[in-house]
């Protein structure tokens, strides 16, 4: 009985740290996006995280009439070093390399969407040692 309990014990931790990994540290889907940086900040009460958020325009078609459109893109950074970038270029055209998590983690950041790269920032020579893919 007391093996059949300590089997039953560790298929339960092994399950639940398969769904814990799997939740929070499983990249479902990774990608870029390209648009103006509208804000970047330093917030958190306990950690502190940047959270930004990228305005993407475009045109779009209703019944035949083109219209324009704003799409947000709220992330977060949790390299400082891209963090800091991004402050320093707040208002430019840039395109970005995020990883999207299912859950999310406060030393990660407050969204699902974390950006880990920059790939360009328009207008802006960009150094070889920053984290850029």
């Amino acid at each position: 009985m007391r093996k059949a309990l300590k089997i039953l014990l560790v298929i339960i931790a092994l399950g639940l740290i398969a769904f814990f990994y799997w939740r929070f540290y499983f990249v479902f889907a990774e990608g870029t996006k390209a648009g103006v940086l509208n804000t970047i900040q330093k917030k958190g009460f306990l950690f502190k995280t940047y959270e930004g958020k990228l305005i993407m325009s475009g045109f779009g078609s209703n019944d035949n009439t083109a219209n324009f459109q704003s799409n947000y893109f709220d992330f977060s950074v949790a390299n400082e070093r891209v963090g800091k970038l991004l402050m320093e270029n707040s208002g430019k055209n840039m395109e970005l390399h995020y990883s999207r998590y299912l859950g999310v983690l406060p030393w990660r950041g407050t969204e699902s969407y974390i950006v880990d790269s920059v790939y360009q920032i328009e207008g802006v020579k960009t150094n070889t040692d920053l984290p850029i893919r």
